[in-house]
């Protein structure tokens, strides 16, 4: 009897591999963190809130998601991890607990031009071998289906040992792929405007070439112009046929050019390696520039688009060839797999079955398999990811999620949420940006971050449950259940811009008239047709400034002065006080400190371990020389004021001896888009996805322009940060701009003057008109889905 109670008391003791149920960080001091000691339960929806730039992602992202990836790569050996990004340890005491993190970011997806949505989550690899088995006629296995894999055939001798006699025999071999020999499986065709990539009047010498990157005294021009295939001194107008077909479209040859060995290639296919390799989202500024004036892309007359051959877009199965299922809208695509019946393939019909249908359940439905990836926004890229781990096997890891919402409707918002709790309910912590009531309310753990931005955050205000935070009194406490109220009383607008038979993409013929001198909202759920509408016609207009959604891109170096163009009046304005070049005043140019060239960190490379970064001696971090730093204005030096945050800046270049009208005008602007906090110099690698939409929007207000398209501005923004926005589009608004908003915030939607709300559905169940009309209109009819979220939401 003892016996068998000891044996139950053993059994009763929990197993020590059971006591791991938290991931325990101490002392976090990542940016702005200060010192942050939290606890996060494993296998629990834990999402995390707070301000923009109150130090989420720096806890999250850089820190817990950070430490993560970086112990599973030194789990590699020497060799491999010297093929792979270093990773230096985030600044934090102690982190226990830790899983396999994935991320899933906002970043939008691959730059390669053969990547689309089919081949960025595993659809197209099973609609290969499933047409490989049951297309008709048989054309060979799945590569024979892949638009990245091109037909090749060769015979040749080959040696072989037999008998213990070298014997030669003939050999012949053939692959067969799908990709399109014309397009090389890009779909597009390109054509060149040669006027565009030279000026024919001037010889090479005079610096002929107008191709960014192609001036005679870099290595570029000094390749053509030592080839011996050009005269550099002839206008191109003089040369002959051959010269020209040299300059143009000569195929690699080796040559030697100042004694170097180096291939020379005709501009046409070294534009093409060069440039055209590239999603055109993925260029510089000016790379673009040129591309879109020199270069036209037009659909591939040999396979119509589709990237295919011939021989892989006539086998089908039920009539319909690989192409045109690639082609389907994917919710129509998981119907049509839904009636093909074949046991010996009922795996493979079942996972495809389920990769589709877990689109159709995101909200993205309305994709097809061949949209390219590179021309998903932010939030459809983010969602194209996390389909991809929904049929995972995977337990027991981590994913962390940054704003899963953007660009969702609040009717899609409660799909997202149900995806997140299938990941938690499979046994997996699920970590979550957000700011959404929404998502924060289905929460097992809330972590709110603040109790401000910047250096007024970066600690933990609140954690615990939902019922807990409502009742902290912190700021996201307070605006939780925030409802925005109808305005008693809209604007009367001062015109029409007319919009007449639009049809990009989904649109279905559209005739709308848009209100000027108001505020306007465009809604409708994801996919619908609203970024269609504007972006294909009236986002090109005169006098029309768009902010959209792409991210702002800068280096280490980059900081908002640079960004936006705040710097040229300061470095000029020190220049004139003190009698000398604008030049010293940059730390990339004749001013850097000699050390560190200006980056105030000395960076030291230890091959495959992780680098480490030291303040720089010789000027102390603050990245000029000490001859620079005597020179002030306003009695300050420009260190100085590079570390001011733009409240402080606002003031001191407003008044007095440092009184500069044209950066006082910026800081203005950034103060109003609710950043005056950011200190000048801060590298923008360190401000989160909200600060950077802001300081965009910022940088875009000084355009001119009468009308003025805002693509989510919301986006990143906190529920308290709304409120500042809808202040903003109310001033602008009153100072005679026309603002049209692309966005689901119902709060934006209520403070509106007008909306026009498209759908009903998304895609080919979208792309109308459903309403024209005030929010208080939208909100009495209820007769499309947004009006019944907006009707809920607004306060009685």
């Amino acid at each position: 009897m003892s016996m068998a109670t000891g044996t139950d008391a053993r059994a009763a003791a929990p197993h020590p591999a059971d006591s791991h149920d938290l991931i325990r960080v101490h002392g976090a001091r990542e940016n702005n963190l200060k010192d942050v000691s939290i606890e996060i339960p494993k296998r629990r929806l834990t999402v995390f809130t707070g301000v923009s730039g109150s130090g989420k992602s720096s806890l999250v992202f850089n820190t817990i998601a950070a430490e993560s990836q970086r112990l599973i790569n030194e789990t590699y050996s020497a060799f491999v991890q010297g093929f792979m990004p270093t990773l230096a340890r985030p600044e934090v005491d102690v982190l226990e607990g830790l899983t396999t993190a994935i991320i899933v970011d906002q970043q939008r997806m691959g730059s390669d031009p053969r990547s689309t949505v089919g081949t960025a989550t595993d659809a197209n690899a099973m609609l290969r071998i499933l047409f490989s088995r049951l297309g008709k006629p048989y054309i060979g296995p799945a590569k024979a289906f892949s638009f990245n894999v091109a037909s090749i055939s060769g015979a040749g001798a080959v040696t072989v040992e037999r008998g213990g006699k070298t014997v030669k025999e003939k050999r012949t071999f053939s692959i067969t792929g799908g990709m399109c020999p014309r397009c090389e499986g890009r779909g597009a065709v390109t054509d060149f405007d040669v006027t565009a990539l030279y000026d024919d009047s001037k010889s090479l010498r005079e610096g002929a070439l107008t191709i960014p990157g192609y001036s005679m005294d870099g290595w570029y021009g000094r390749i053509f112009m030592g080839s011996g295939f050009l005269d550099p001194d002839k206008p191109i107008r003089e040369y002959s046929d051959t010269e020209l077909h040299d300059l143009l479209h000569k195929e690699a040859t080796k040559i030697k050019v100042e004694g170097i060995n180096v291939t020379y290639e005709g501009l046409i296919p070294r534009i093409r390696k060069s440039f055209l390799s590239k999603d055109r989202e993925a260029m510089q500024p000016h790379i673009r520039a040129f591309v879109d004036r020199a270069i036209t892309f037009t659909s591939c007359p040999d396979c119509g688009g589709t990237r295919l051959t011939e021989a892989a877009r006539s086998s089908k199965i039920k009539g319909i060839s690989i192409a045109d299922a690639c082609a389907m809208q994917i919710s129509d695509l998981a119907e049509w797999v839904r009636e093909l019946e074949e046991p010996s393939l009922a795996p493979l019909l079942a996972t495809l079955q389920h990769t589709l249908d877990s689109f159709v359940e995101i909200g993205l439905g309305y994709l097809s398999l061949e949209r390219p990836s590179g021309t998903l926004s932010g939030g459809e890229a983010q969602r194209t990811m996390m389909i991809r781990h929904l049929g995972s096997s995977l337990t027991d890891v981590t994913y962390v999620f940054d704003e899963p919402t953007i660009g969702l409707h609040p009717h899609d918002i409660q799909r997202m949420n149900r995806m997140l709790l299938q990941l938690r309910d499979k046994g997996n912590t699920v970590l979550v940006v957000e700011h959404k009531p929404e998502v924060i309310a289905v929460a097992d753990h809330v972590v709110d971050l603040g109790p401000l931005a910047g250096t007024a955050g970066g600690e933990v205000v609140f954690e615990g449950t939902v019922q807990g935070l409502r009742a902290s009194g912190t700021l996201t406490g307070r605006h939780l259940d925030d409802r925005a109220s109808l305005k008693p009383s809209v604007r009367t607008p001062s015109g029409a811009l007319e919009v007449r038979g639009a049809a990009t993409h989904n649109l279905r013929d559209v005739d709308v008239d848009i209100p000027l001198g108001v505020l306007v909202v465009i809604t409708g759920v994801a996919g619908s047709g609203k970024s269609s509408l504007i972006n294909g016609s009236v986002a090109g207009r005169d006098g029309v400034v768009t902010v959209d959604q792409a991210p702002i891109k800068g280096s280490r170096r980059s900081n908002p002065a640079t960004y936006t163009g705040l710097l040229d009046p300061i470095r000029k304005a020190f220049a004139k006080a003190n009698g000398v070049k604008p030049a010293l005043f940059s730390p990339n140019s004749e001013g850097a400190c000699p050390v560190c060239k200006g980056a105030g960190v000395v960076y030291t490379d230890l091959a495959m371990m992780a680098g480490v970064a030291t303040t720089c001696e010789e000027c102390e971090g603050k990245r000029f020389q000490a001859a620079v730093l005597e020179h002030r204005l306003g009695g300050r030096d420009i260190s100085e004021v590079l570390a001011m945050p733009v409240t402080e800046a606002e003031e001191f270049f407003g008044a007095g001896d440092a009184r500069i009208p044209a950066a006082h005008k910026i800081l203005r602007r950034m103060s109003d888009v609710g950043l005056g906090y950011l200190r000048l110099g801060q590298p923008l690698t360190t401000l989160s996805g909200g600060e950077r939409q802001r300081l965009k929007l910022a940088t875009h207000m000084g355009d001119k322009g009468g009308v003025y398209v805002l693509d989510e501005p919301t986006t990143g923004l906190h529920l308290a940060d709304v409120e500042q926005l809808l202040g903003l589009l109310d001033r602008l608004v009153d100072a005679g701009k026309s603002v049209i908003v692309i966005e689901h915030h119902q709060a934006v939607m209520a403070h509106a003057d007008w909306i026009i709300d498209l759908g009903p559905g998304a895609g080919h169940d979208g792309g109308r008109i459903v309403f024209e009309g005030t929010p208080a209109d939208l909100v009495a009819a209820r007769s499309t889905l947004t009006g019944r979220h907006l009707a809920d939401y607004v306060a009685p």
